[in-house]
Order: structure tokens, then C-alpha cells, then sequence
């Protein structure tokens, strides 16, 4: 229970890291693709784990 409580915080964390980087750079197209990819990754992540986590 302790790794998916883990693992729902970091794909959380990557979540709004990613989204607010992407909000700083959103002149730049190579950084707006990057950024957005690492925001879905950490979506990703923190859906498995919330999924993991109910079930």
C-alpha cells in the first residue's frame, strides 16, 4: 500500500511539474512537445497508481 501511495504522489508531482514548466515555455515548440510528454507520463502514473491504490 506504501509504493502505490508512493508512486500516485510522484506521477503527481511529475504532473505539475511538467504542466508548469510547460506554462513557462510556451513560446519555445521543442519545449512545449518535451513538457507535454512529461506531463502525460506522470498523468499515466498517477492514474495506474490511484487505480492500484482503490483496487
Amino acid at each position: 500500500m506504501t509504493i502505490k501511495v508512493i508512486g500516485l504522489i510522484i506521477g503527481i508531482l511529475i504532473l505539475c511539474a511538467g504542466i508548469y514548466y510547460l506554462t513557462q515555455e510556451k513560446e519555445d515548440p521543442e519545449s512545449r512537445k518535451i513538457y507535454s510528454i512529461v506531463s502525460i507520463v506522470g498523468a499515466v502514473i498517477a492514474i495506474v497508481a490511484a487505480v492500484f491504490l482503490f483496487m
